[in-house]
């Protein structure tokens, strides 16, 4: 079989709450972040397959960042956008990840502000 570019994993505006910043509102309330995953894996055996067990599961990624993201507390925005992007790269096969995590209403005149990081074997 021909060798065959990455494919590329996206989940797109995934909306959650979390406690993240500094101020005593922010560590008293949760607010609203919206995350962005790009995960690129080689996907082989899955191009030819309908077994889950040849393709990266999306949905056990997601699951996961869910629960890390709902269930902590967070002082930065650095901070959780690393803690995601490690879930993002966790499985063996991902070659490259990139995480955008986005702090709706940080600042008064901007509809978010976000940091965005990086992982490539």
């Amino acid at each position: 079989m021909s060798s065959q570019p990455d494919a590329i994993i996206r989940v797109k505006n995934l909306r959650l709450r979390t406690f993240i910043g500094i101020k005593d509102e922010e560590i008293a309330n949760r607010q609203d972040v919206v995350i962005n995953l790009q995960i690129h894996y080689p996907a082989e055996h899955a191009r030819t397959s309908e077994n889950i067990a040849d393709a990266l599961n999306y949905r056990t990624v997601t699951k996961a960042v869910i629960q890390l993201v709902e269930n902590n507390r967070f002082a930065l925005l650095e901070k959780l956008t690393q803690d995601v992007l490690d879930i993002a790269c966790a499985h063996p096969w991902v070659t490259y990840a990139e995480v955008e995590i986005d702090k709706l209403h940080a600042l008064r005149y901007a509809d978010s502000v976000s940091m965005t990081m990086r992982w490539q074997k």
